[in-house]
């Protein structure tokens, strides 16, 4: 993890290849992270193949690399990868945040309206 986030990818790939026992899916995902942050799409591909290899509905995996061919404007690869998870039935959680306000907890999930205040917040969004 920390040669990925150093930036230093190749030399992650090479520790993970040279440990003594069999990688684990922890191992690979954070490899494919730091792919991520430093916008490696070559590595990443390998990397999330060998991810889906131990976790084939790995959705971490699916949603990394779809956001690392975004990032590189790839759409093509991004829309494959978008389409293997719906062939797939494989559904990224939607993003949630959570807030108090005096005392109260408010939720709100992607494209969830359900807010009793939903209105007025999103007038003093604007």
């Amino acid at each position: 993890d920390l040669l990925g986030r150093a930036g230093q990818l190749e030399d992650a790939e090479d520790l993970i290849k040279r440990m003594p026992f069999h990688p684990d899916v922890v191992a690979w995902r954070n490899l494919l992270g730091a792919c991520r942050i430093h916008g490696n799409a070559d590595l990443a591909e390998h990397t999330a193949d060998c991810v889906l290899e131990l976790e084939p509905q790995n959705t971490a995996a699916f949603v990394l690399l779809s956001n690392i061919y975004a990032a590189a404007r790839n759409w093509d690869n991004k829309a494959k990868v978008r389409n293997m998870m719906e062939d797939r039935d494989i559904k990224k959680d939607p993003g949630c945040s959570c807030i108090v306000v005096n005392g109260h907890a408010h939720v709100f999930v992607v494209e969830d309206i359900s807010h009793p205040q939903m209105e007025e917040i999103h007038v003093e969004l604007k």
